[in-house]
């Protein structure tokens, strides 16, 4: 069974700083009701102190601060090579303190008054990039910019693609990077810029399907207060972060078309105009974009202009499916088991062979996502230190062999996706007797993502009263 100790986790450790005792107080509560560990103080000066001590995954930091000014804690949490995501908080945002925040090492900012729902987003996204690099919570020594991004594998395959970025890295030239989802297509698009002359600059990146058409123009490109309705102060754009440095745009095909001409003429001529200005602002940027559909097919449906098409793949490189790299999945799995117990703050859990064949044998629609997810979620609900084949199979999409031969035990094929996940949440949430929290940081989701999934499922009622009970 799960031990105290373990029952103690939470997604992430995040220290808040602001010297306004209400904003403070309210950043907290959001934060530890998303299940995270929280401390706060209020000032720049006493966090240091903290961080002396305590290592976090995240600091949510406001900008203007009697002595030490946020930009001024960032630039000594870069000084001392500390590690933890750095969100910056402000009522004051403008360009030139979101570009100076983002070019001495934050992840992002936000706004006051806050959207709770963005806070909790923008926080797990920071704590995700920082995992990318750091391996576990806390990190080690250096900034994400200067360590070396993990690629694991040593195929064939594997080998050829480090090939490819070791040639493709220190050019300018842009990349457009395929594969299947879950391939590693971003991982891949860090270290090409953490190996280029670039890898001083920042990384900034997009996730392109999540914004609306209005939103994405303001998120690439920058706006000036009042350009729309809501535009109640300046906002920088990625591309303007990005200057000096990188920008990853992930899966660009979803770039409605209207903006794909703006887009393109950013790469044409390496300038843009915010949202409701004239003024042109040129940029240094490299491009860097992923997708996992083939865009030529998507040209010839006229879903995509063929011109930014040609632009965006001067530099195509592929990235291969786990499937064609079936020899990279046991050093993949150790690599998770060892993640995950870090987190858990225990010791790794271990494989029967019979897990180890399972796992090889599998075809992984999923890719290395999915390999991650299944150690991960096998690992935080096993029972004991071995994780056992039954224990993986009835999380896989498909137990079918590749090689044709039939499963060894009995599988739930013919459900939804939709009862699959509702039967994972159940599942998870029992495991844990209720505990939100806990449930969330297993699933890899938010608690606000946990609570809305419940409600839909009508068992919020009975979660309630199961967390009261524990």
């Amino acid at each position: 069974m799960i031990s105290n100790a373990d029952s103690n986790q939470s997604t992430g450790r995040v220290l808040v700083v602001d010297d306004h005792r209400q904003a403070r107080e309210s950043m907290t509560d959001v934060l530890q009701q998303a299940g995270y560990d929280l401390e706060s103080c209020s000032s720049a000066a006493e966090a240091l102190r903290i961080l002396d001590d305590r290592a976090f995954d995240c600091i949510v930091t406001d900008l203007m601060m009697p002595g030490m000014s946020g930009l001024e804690f960032i630039r000594q949490l870069q000084q001392q090579g500390n590690s933890a995501q750095v969100v910056m908080v402000t009522a004051h945002a403008t360009v030139a303190s979101a570009v100076e925040a983002i070019r001495h090492g934050a992840f992002d900012y936000i706004e006051k008054p806050f959207d709770v729902d963005q806070l909790e987003t923008l926080v797990g996204q920071a704590i995700r990039h920082g995992q990318l690099f750091n391996g576990h919570p806390g990190g080690e020594e250096g900034s994400a910019a200067q360590r070396p991004v993990a690629m694991i594998g040593s195929s064939t395959a594997m080998e050829s693609l480090r090939g490819r970025i070791a040639q493709i890295a220190p050019t300018s030239e842009t990349v457009l990077i395929l594969g299947e989802s879950g391939t590693g297509k971003e991982l891949v698009a860090r270290a090409i810029h953490a190996a280029s002359r670039r890898s001083a600059g920042p990384l900034v990146s997009l996730n392109c399907p999540v914004l609306s058409a209005q939103l994405m123009e303001s998120e690439l490109f920058g706006h000036e207060r009042g350009a729309f309705t809501g535009a109640e102060a300046s906002r920088v754009g990625r591309f303007e972060m990005a200057d000096g440095g990188s920008i990853l745009l992930d899966e660009v095909t979803e770039i409605a078309p209207p903006l794909q001409a703006k887009l393109l003429r950013v790469l044409q001529e390496r300038c843009f105009e915010r949202v409701g200005s004239s003024e042109t602002v040129g940029v240094d940027v490299r491009v860097l974009a992923t997708t996992n559909r083939d865009l030529r097919t998507a040209v010839s449906e006229g879903e995509f202009r063929e011109d930014l098409y040609f632009r965006l793949a001067v530099v195509p490189l592929n990235v291969p499916p786990l499937r064609d790299r079936a020899e990279d999945i046991p050093e993949l799995a150790d690599h998770f088991l060892r993640l995950t117990a870090g987190r858990l703050q225990r010791q790794p859990c271990t494989l029967e062979t019979s897990a180890w064949e399972l796992l090889t044998h599998y075809d992984w629609p999923g890719n290395v996502r999915e390999l991650e997810n299944i150690i991960t979620r096998a690992s935080v609900l096993a029972d004991g230190s071995t994780i056992t084949a039954d224990a993986l199979r009835r999380w896989l999409m498909d137990c079918r062999p590749t090689d044709g031969t039939p499963a060894d035990s009995e599988v739930p094929v013919g459900l939804s996706l939709e009862e699959m996940e509702r039967k994972l949440i159940q599942g998870t949430l029992e495991h844990f007797d209720g505990h939100r929290a806990k449930t969330a940081s297993a699933l890899g989701i938010g608690v606000r993502t946990l609570s809305g999934k419940l409600r839909q499922y009508g068992y919020a009622p009975r979660a309630k009263r199961l967390a009261k009970a524990g």
